[in-house]
């Protein structure tokens, strides 16, 4: 296959990572601006509020899988940029939409229904997104540097979540408390309107990726579903599936449910609260190139081993050391990020090669969602529940490192892919 050239190469990467910044900067607003739309939308205390906005966030997960098993087969069979431009339409749509939702006080229980009803089908776009711009990622890059390339749908997944948090704090630091309770929460998701825009525009004038096309024939586009995957790719599916429910602990714990985590467990101000995750994204988006690098020169599973390793020892210190006010909080968070970083900077990498092409969208898009949705997108809640019973704040920690475990467990039948052409993957 020829290489792609640097100008195509660069915009695939642009329209890989747009998707994935505005499926991030959806969750960003939503985590940080989680009191004020509880607020708003929810009956009920504070606690109570933000305990149904927290299970609410946990739901659009729920439609995770289903989206993944209704898009993958279709970028399977059709192509990634057709499912691609569907799914940031729809998802950019239902986040823009949030924005609309009348308060509670206005419309009654019509508030928190309309809110699931947006979760749900922001989540049902989501299960094809992801995966299929990781796919579409890993077949633009070359062998040699998939790694590095594929890092930067991670950088779009940081920058989309960072955007989003930067806008909720400058709006909460402008505009005041009452007037973000009031209306000013509801800007940030109204930005998802025109990010979305750039999205289509850029997805729109890319070609299909030349690994597809190299193996688009009759014989190839059949539409696989799960009952095939299952019965022919068991084993890369169980790998990954165990791989994400580590990966997604640790991703949802430290950057979704961190913020309600710092101002309601240990005691920092809002905006503190805003600040330490802010700083430690914007560390942890400088080494996800360095460590996409990284992984092209040793592969990917010495990295993973060591992330794996290191937040199982580190996490309960480093957690121990957050509730020693916003200094100790933020390097805290800056170790627990740093930590983490192998295993963010090599998913593009790493999942896309566990499948060969006819099934890649698919077999990526299922294993990966069904996990996220039972793992990834009920960890704050789970964390916050597990204090609440407990009276620990190291619950969320003690969560994160049985998490590890599992995903370390997986980790060993993985086989090391890197500098391998995805068109020499035969998974057995």
């Amino acid at each position: 296959m020829p290489q792609t050239d640097p100008a195509t190469l660069r915009r695939a990467i642009a329209a890989s990572a747009i998707g994935n910044a505005t499926e991030w900067f959806d969750y960003g607003i939503y985590a940080y601006g989680v009191t004020y739309i509880s607020a708003a939308l929810f009956p009920g205390d504070t606690d109570e509020a933000v305990l149904f906005a927290l299970a609410t966030f946990a739901i659009s997960f729920l439609m995770r899988p289903l989206g993944g098993l209704f898009w993958g087969p279709l970028g399977d069979r059709f192509g990634r940029k057709s499912v691609l431009a569907i799914t940031i339409i729809v998802m950019a749509g239902a986040t823009f939409c949030v924005g609309l939702v009348p308060d509670y006080d206005d419309v009654g229980f019509w508030a928190p229904l309309l809110l699931i009803v947006l979760r749900m089908v922001q989540g049902f776009s989501t299960g094809g997104e992801y995966g299929g711009a990781a796919t579409f990622m890993a077949e633009y890059a070359p062998a040699e540097r998939r790694g590095f390339y594929g890092s930067f749908l991670e950088f779009g997944t940081l920058a989309g979540f960072s955007l989003g948090a930067l806008l909720m704090l400058g709006f909460a630091l402008f505009l005041g408390d009452a007037a973000m309770h009031e209306w000013g929460w509801r800007i940030p998701f109204l930005v998802a309107g025109p990010l979305g825009a750039v999205g289509v525009y850029l997805r729109s004038h890319m070609e299909d990726t030349p690994v597809f096309r190299e193996a688009r024939d009759e014989s190839k586009r059949v539409s696989h579903g799960l009952p095939y995957l299952i019965q022919h790719y068991w084993r890369p599916m169980l790998v990954m599936s165990g791989m994400v429910v580590a990966l997604n602990v640790v991703n949802y714990t430290l950057l979704s449910y961190m913020p309600t985590y710092l101002e309601r467990r240990l005691g920092l101000t809002p905006d503190e609260a805003l600040i330490v995750p802010i700083l430690g994204m914007l560390f942890m988006m400088i080494l996800l190139p360095f460590g996409g690098s990284l992984s092209d020169r040793v592969g990917r599973k010495p990295l993973w081993w060591f992330s794996l390793i290191g937040l199982f020892v580190g996490v309960v210190p480093l957690y121990s050391l957050m509730s020693y006010g916003l200094a100790g909080a933020v390097v805290g968070f800056m170790a627990l990020g740093l930590l983490y970083v192998p295993q963010l900077a090599t998913i593009s990498a790493t999942f896309p090669a566990m499948f060969p092409t006819a099934v890649r969208f698919a077999g990526f898009a299922i294993s990966y969602n069904v996990a996220t949705s039972i793992f990834g997108g009920t960890a704050p809640a789970i964390g916050s529940e597990l204090i609440t019973a407990t009276g620990n704040t190291l619950m969320p920690a003690y969560y994160m490192m049985a998490a590890c475990l599992v995903g370390a467990a997986a980790l060993v039948f993985l086989p090391e892919t890197a500098g391998k052409r995805l068109e020499d993957v035969h998974p057995e």
